[in-house]
């Protein structure tokens, strides 16, 4: 395999349409923690994000051999929106709420994303709990909601690559973000908890 190293995920996926299996087992090797990550983050149940991913890999080698992938220098962009169907199929399966309305006077867009760190111990402390409980709330954000706060702060995509990969408008996008930050907000007021950190 040490000579798949030096190569791109866009070449090692042309090499496995050309009938090397071996660049295939390289591009799953690379891509499997991430991906099972995020479809992990999304459903919150490992038996589905299992299935999920394991149909994810089916779906990519079925396109991959169909001639459906074109070297864009985007593969694990093209996998993410492979994942993301699949796991909307899923919760359309599941007739899941997406969406859930926020009141109009809730905003928490004065956070950002770097977390405030000192030197000192306690402030760490504090941090750390403030992060604990922030995945929490986050964990309890809708599906549509949780995937996009997950896209932008924990894989850095912008709004616009998170429309092309969940297949809305910006404004979708921008919009499941402005009613994932409300929700939080909500959450946080019920349960008294202080949010001192950038999100």
């Amino acid at each position: 395999m040490k000579e798949f190293q030096a190569m791109t995920d866009e070449q090692l996926a042309l090499l496995y349409v050309n009938g090397n299996n071996k660049a295939f087992d390289e591009l799953l090797s690379r891509n499997q923690t991430k991906l099972f990550t995020y479809i992990m983050y999304v459903v919150r149940d490992h038996d589905v994000a299992d299935d999920i991913f394991q149909e994810t890999f089916v779906k990519a080698i079925s396109k991959l051999h169909e001639g459906k992938y074109t070297d864009s220098g985007k593969f694990s962009f093209w996998l993410n929106r492979i994942a993301h169907n699949a796991i909307m199929d899923w919760y359309r399966s599941q007739k899941a709420a997406h969406i859930v309305e926020p009141t109009a006077d809730n905003d928490l867009s004065n956070l950002r994303s770097n977390s405030v760190l000192d030197s000192y111990r306690e402030s760490e402390l504090v941090n750390e709990q403030v992060l604990c409980d922030v995945k929490k709330m986050i964990d309890a954000l809708p599906a549509a909601q949780r995937e996009v706060v997950f896209m932008r702060f924990y894989q850095n995509l912008s709004f616009k690559e998170i429309a092309e990969v969940t297949g809305v408008s910006i404004n979708t996008s921008l919009g499941r973000m402005r009613y994932a930050i409300i929700n939080l907000r909500k959450m946080a007021k019920q349960h008294n908890i202080e949010l001192a950190l950038d999100l």
